[in-house]
């Protein structure tokens, strides 16, 4: 049972290693179109917030 609960331990802290390692992709991905999202942007609340996001 122990080899059972360590092999379920690995496979949730592999899952947890993924699933962060796509979330900071994803977020650098952002940060590089945040600028193009805030230029295009023709709402001002929107802008800021973009640019909020941003900064």
């Amino acid at each position: 049972m122990a080899t059972t609960k360590a092999a379920s331990n690995k496979g949730l802290n592999e899952l947890f290693h993924d699933t962060l390692k796509d979330i900071y992709f994803a977020e650098k991905k952002i940060l590089a179109t945040l600028p193009k999202m805030a230029k295009a942007a023709q709402d001002d609340a929107l802008r800021a917030a973009f640019e909020k996001h941003r900064d």
